[in-house]
């Protein structure tokens, strides 16, 4: 019987060490700055693209790490530097993930790598889902796609919205709409490549947190693509929606997965591992804060209210980690998450992250509230956690569902 063990091998604590010493220093240096200019960051995009951070081929390791602890080990350590320039640097992830997810392998080797760029030139990219009136609710997505018979492209129209790095992406991954009749299984995903005509950003969203990163509506005005810029081949979707049909007609709900769905199925521990980061950055920072601030003659960690406030704190970050690594070796190891584990850990890590930074502010006290310590951009960025790519309400409804087998609505 082989050992059971947690510890990370020495590649996995080699590149961990390694990014660490990026996100403390290159990326913690500049966090204030990008934070207060509400910016792309593009000069420290750019050093992680020098040293084979920000390329699809680091990734592209990570991903294919047997352990599955690769990516959520990286994200971890980068959203512990600073979660607005992490995200600006993992944001391009999300469309390569719906490529990976939904893609043909000619399509992943097409655009995947012009999503990233080189050093010379970085390139982001963008996926494209939420709408104004369709965030959790993807059922209430308006986004229409059609497929022109005659030029054999599809046109494609409508309003996205929340898009990290919408409108100054290289390559966006957009959801849209194919058959309307089917709900969500009529969905479908689409590559807009660099310069098409019609598509334009709309409003830049100015945000409580993560303020480095770019988000912004995406608009689509008779964007004409090319007929193999539909991630899957249009092939495989006619199969996927005449199946949807067959089944709906015979009472069914359809068949095939979600585009969007997939994707962020994939990607729910990942952002459960950005939470922890941020977590533990705000818990370090309080820990050391405790330790040398005094009052009444003693350290503040003397006092058990500050000293249990800790406790709890190391202890949530520990356990939100061992959820997010579990659901990570899960889904490398092909594990179905039959009690909903990504979600378990996207939905603890992120609640960890909110509560352990209102510690730390709490800790801190008068200066906690203030833009002098970073505990108060830690806590600022934290809320998006319980929001993109699921909100708590939504992944409680997930686990609930897969637990009892009952539509709970």
């Amino acid at each position: 019987m082989g050992d059971f063990t947690l510890d990370l091998n020495d590649d996995q604590r080699s590149v961990r060490d390694w990014i660490h010493g990026f996100a403390a220093d290159v990326m913690r240096p500049a966090a204030a700055e990008w934070d207060e200019r509400e910016e792309t960051p593009w000069p420290i995009i750019q050093e992680a693209a020098k040293i084979g951070l920000y390329s699809l081929d680091f990734y592209a390791q990570q991903f294919f790490d047997p352990t599955g602890l690769g990516i959520p080990m990286t994200m971890e350590e980068l959203f512990w530097g600073d979660a607005g320039i992490a995200l600006s640097i993992v944001g391009t992830g999300l469309a390569a993930v719906g490529v990976l997810a939904n893609g043909t392998e000619e399509q992943i080797g097409t655009w995947v790598p012009q999503m990233y760029g080189d050093a010379d030139d970085v390139k982001v990219a963008a996926f494209c889902s939420s709408e104004p009136d369709a965030g959790s609710d993807v059922g209430a997505m308006r986004t229409r796609a059609v497929f022109d018979e005659a030029t054999g492209e599809w046109v494609l129209n409508g309003t996205k919205t929340w898009a990290t790095n919408g409108g100054i992406a290289n390559v966006h991954v957009v959801v849209a709409v194919v058959d309307p009749e089917l709900g969500t299984r009529g969905h479908a995903s689409f590559i807009v490549p660099p310069g098409t005509p019609g598509l334009s950003q709309g409003q830049k969203f100015k945000k409580h947190g993560i303020r480095a990163s770019h988000t912004a509506e995406v608009v689509l005005e008779d964007v004409r693509i090319p007929g193999d810029c539909l991630l899957g081949g249009k092939d495989k979707l006619d199969e996927r929606l005449a199946r949807a049909r067959e089944r709906a007609a015979t009472g069914g709900t359809g068949g095939g997965r979600n585009a969007a769905m997939a994707t962020f199925e994939a990607s729910r521990p990942a952002v459960g591992a950005m939470a922890v980061g941020t977590a533990r950055a705000a818990y370090e920072y309080a820990l050391e804060y405790a330790t040398g601030r005094e009052q009444f003659g003693r350290p503040i960690i003397d006092n058990q209210g500050v000293a249990f406030q800790l406790a709890d704190m190391r202890t949530q970050i520990d356990a939100a980690r061992l959820l997010v690594w579990r659901a990570s070796w899960m889904a490398t190891a092909g594990k179905p998450f039959t009690s909903a584990e990504g979600s378990m850990s996207k939905l603890f890590a992120s609640e960890t992250a909110k509560k352990v930074t209102a510690q730390a502010v709490q800790i801190l006290g008068g200066n906690g509230f203030t833009r002098e310590y970073p505990v108060e951009r830690m806590h600022r960025d934290s809320a998006i956690y319980t929001i993109f790519e699921g909100t708590s309400e939504i992944q409680r409804l997930v686990i609930a569902r897969t637990l009892s087998g009952v539509p709970i609505r």
